[in-house]
């Protein structure tokens, strides 16, 4: 008789809807502490225990958070199972059956370029690049036609939400769960949902003495994906532009394209495309680096789009010396034709006031723009959990280099000139006066 091995997990109810899906998509939208991380953990590592040989994938926005949070729950989920091993430098289940659950943060995602997968979990993916999935994890699952999970609590209407959307409005591919605290306290049971059950009536009294916003209640317990992200620099101003300013906007050939370039590598490297006409500022486009990325691949990019451009502004490291060929950036592009011109530098903070005021007057492409707007929404102060309060400064992650686009852009918007057409469609020729000319 075989060995029965048991798992200490007992599913809420709102798991079991995950655990008997047979589709390739789920998106998973539940309120704090609702279990998800944990119930996603024990999903994958099912498949892993049935299928041997196989791959699996937890990735949360950052390395430090899964190390924290998620191997600890793995290790204790797993540890029932005979001679199964932990790899804590690289963060990754080896199960006797030789299947693998890797724990990685989404920070590197390059990293995760190449692996063969049949099933991953995206966790807090509105904190995660946009590009993660179409780019990378589900090239991934492609050769097994693995499956992927989202799940993660709303901070603004951003990917995530556009995922989430996109699967209620299509049943037949996509699960779709939605949960809340008052949703929980109806349909689960336990020791733990009475605990959230109090919690929740706790900070309903925090809101009332002004500990707690009401907005951080609806997006904490509510899944409120119209709740404003906490310390967000930009919330107010992209409210207003997406009320009627985020919208399809055509290349206009008559009018030259500025570009406006954050350096680096790789995702590092991003790029904003600009038209001006009077005084409207447009954002048409926006491109991002892949793999190794780097000034020669963003200039090659320029090129190949169709536009005739007026200028090409970068900060000051485009005076950097590369250490691969010894040359600064800005001789490597003129060696290929493309003249910079240098972001005037300023302070951070005075860049981003300047930010706020092209962001309550400009338009942007919905169409090439959604990723550096989803970004730039959750740009934001850095907490400071020793003092209690925000820190004068941006926190960096992948959202730093789309809203330094638009930092350096407000500083050289007004370089945005078209004071010159590109090409006079309709003309009228001067003719010679020849008077004695006579048929």
């Amino acid at each position: 008789m075989a060995k029965v091995i048991e798992i200490p997990y007992k599913p809420r109810n709102w798991a079991n809807l995950l655990h008997d899906s047979r589709k390739r998509w789920n998106v998973l939208v539940l309120h704090r502490r609702a279990g998800k991380t944990t119930a996603v953990l024990n999903h994958l590592q099912r498949d892993a225990l049935l299928k041997p040989n196989t791959k699996y994938a937890y990735i949360a926005p950052t390395y430090k958070q899964a190390k924290l949070i998620a191997w600890d729950i793995i290790k204790f989920y797993s540890r029932n199972i005979p001679s199964v091993k932990y790899n804590e430098a690289e963060l990754k289940v080896i199960y006797p059956n030789k299947s693998v659950i890797y724990l990685f943060g989404s920070e590197s995602v390059d990293s995760l370029r190449g692996i063969a997968l049949w099933g991953c979990g995206l966790d807090e993916n509105s904190q995660q690049p946009s590009n993660l999935f179409s780019e990378v994890i589900s090239k991934c699952l492609a050769d097994n036609r693995g499956y992927c999970i989202w799940l993660g609590t709303p901070k603004g209407k951003n990917k995530f939400y556009k995922t989430y959307d996109n699967a209620v409005n299509h049943p037949e591919d996509w699960l779709s769960v939605f949960r809340t605290i008052e949703d929980t306290i109806k349909m689960e049971e336990g020791e733990i949902v009475k605990n959230l059950e109090l919690s929740y009536k706790d900070d309903l009294k925090l809101v009332t003495q002004g500990e707690m916003t009401q907005e951080e209640l609806e997006q904490e317990w509510f899944c409120s994906f119209e709740a404003a992200i906490k310390g967000a620099y930009y919330a107010r101003e992209i409210s207003e532009l997406r009320k009627g300013r985020f919208k399809p906007i055509p290349y206009d050939p008559i009018l030259k394209v500025y570009t406006v370039w954050d350096l680096g590598v790789g995702q590092q490297l991003a790029i904003g495309f600009y038209q001006k006409s009077g005084s409207e500022t447009k954002m048409i486009d926006c491109w991002v680096g892949n793999n190794n990325d780097g000034i020669i691949a963003g200039i090659r990019a320029c090129q190949n789009k169709p536009y005739i451009y007026g200028g090409h502004f970068a900060p000051h490291d485009i005076n950097a010396r590369e250490e691969t060929t010894g040359k600064t950036r800005i001789a490597t592009a003129k060696e290929l034709n493309f003249i910079f011109e240098q972001i005037p530098k300023i302070s951070v903070d005075d860049g981003i006031n300047r930010g706020k005021l092209l962001m309550a007057k400009m338009w942007a492409d919905s169409n090439n723009c959604s990723d550096w707007l989803d970004a730039v929404s959750q740009y934001r102060q850095e907490w400071d959990d020793i003092r209690g309060c925000f820190k004068n400064t941006p926190y960096h992650d992948w959202t730093s280099h789309y809203a330094d686009i638009h930092r350096y852009a407000s500083l050289v918007e007004d370089k945005f000139v078209n004071n010159d057409n590109i090409e006079q469609l309709n003309y009228q020729p001067e003719w010679e006066d020849n008077s004695d000319y006579k048929s």
